[in-house]
């Protein structure tokens, strides 16, 4: 009877394991990129992604949206309660490995609390790692950061990881643990919507070459192979300012990414024209950053198409801060105010920049 009672205790155990592998999502079965079959389940069991890149307006960079000196949840909640009353149902952040490197367990817990308060507002993440855009000539450290530079577009953001690391492969230990701790973390979460493993990769910011560094990026990441999607974003279409896209690193990021993901602030033919470019990959695609008004970049010109396309939408900016995003890249200290804004859809007190986009964005996204 004993030897009975025990063969029953592991054919239960069994049957459980076989169960809980039943459930487990398709992608922890695939190490490397999902087949196209996957994401598709994937984008088909979400609601159409539409929201926008989130950094809040008390923030000048990232050390100052997550170190804990200055980590604002009030104010958070406050401001993703404005992209939930537009209808939005997604935001972009940026994290910083020098967070992690500081204080791991608090940096997780102030990332649990953002997406909680995201959560409440029926809200989902996207969590970019690294990055080559911002400030090349200075160094920060945690602490009060400098201010904003007047006149002047996301003036003291934060490279992640920066030349010097990418160039010294001796210093990628420490992120390959930075990166599958935050993976092993929220990996199942389903507040987080997928990854950006490298944000704009093409983009040689500062001498910044992560041609031999983003590979590896996704071999740590297939390494742990989150139920999530792993993306890197295109930078820009083949071409369209001379020989400045990286043909190598484009091609890397559509046939090893999950879904594609791109960049486009130009004007809506030369969106069409991307999208139309990126389709032959076959894959659900998501436009990650857009909106830039005076090149003829708008919600009302962009955000329809995108939306027919069945592609996410997901604009730069929400409220007016610290990074100043309404001022367009190039302006200058002593430049006038720009009439038009470049970014952002709300000024720090939550007044609309325009009250037609506002109307616009809610007809659009279904909220009103």
């Amino acid at each position: 009877m004993k030897n009975l009672k025990t063969l029953w205790m592991i054919l239960a155990a069994m049957l459980v394991c076989n169960a809980t592998e039943a459930k487990r999502p398709a992608a922890h079965a695939t190490r490397g990129q999902w087949t196209r079959e996957q994401a598709w389940s994937w984008m088909k069991s979400n609601d159409w992604p539409v929201g926008c890149n989130y950094v809040p307006s008390y923030a000048i960079n990232q050390y100052e949206f997550w170190q804990p000196e200055t980590f604002d949840p009030q104010l958070i909640d406050k401001e993703l309660g404005m992209a939930e009353e537009l209808g939005f149902n997604t935001v972009r952040i940026y994290l910083h490995e020098g967070l992690w490197y500081a204080d791991k367990k608090g940096f997780k817990k102030r990332i649990d609390r953002f997406l909680e308060i995201a959560d409440s507002h029926g809200i989902r993440s996207i969590v970019t790692f690294f990055t080559n855009g911002g400030n090349h000539d200075r160094t920060f450290t945690l602490g009060p950061q400098p201010g904003a530079v007047p006149g002047v577009h996301s003036s003291n953001w934060i490279p992640s990881p920066g030349k010097a690391v990418i160039d010294d492969p001796t210093k990628w230990p420490a992120l390959k643990q930075y990166v599958q701790d935050i993976l092993r973390t929220y990996g199942d979460d389903r507040r987080i919507l997928y990854w950006n493993l490298c944000n704009e990769p093409e983009n040689f910011k500062a001498g910044c070459d992560v041609k031999e560094f983003m590979p590896a990026v996704y071999e740590w990441a297939w390494e742990v192979r989150p139920s999530q999607p792993l993306s890197s974003p295109v930078w820009q279409r083949p071409g369209i300012h001379g020989s400045s896209t990286k043909l190598d690193l484009l091609a890397f990021v559509c046939t090893h990414s999950d879904i594609v993901t791109f960049h486009c602030y130009s004007q809506p033919k030369e969106v069409q024209t991307m999208i139309a470019m990126l389709k032959r990959f076959g894959r659900p695609m998501i436009c990650q950053e857009y909106l830039a008004r005076n090149y003829g970049n708008t919600f009302e010109t962009v955000l329809p198409m995108l939306k027919q396309n069945g592609i996410g939408a997901i604009n730069w900016g929400l409220v007016n801060g610290k990074c100043q995003f309404h001022i367009p890249w190039g302006h200058k200290s002593g430049d006038p105010e720009p009439e038009v804004w470049f970014h952002d859809i709300f000024c720090a007190d939550g007044t609309p920049y325009s009250q037609a986009e506002i109307d616009f964005l809610q007809t659009v996204t279904g909220k009103k």
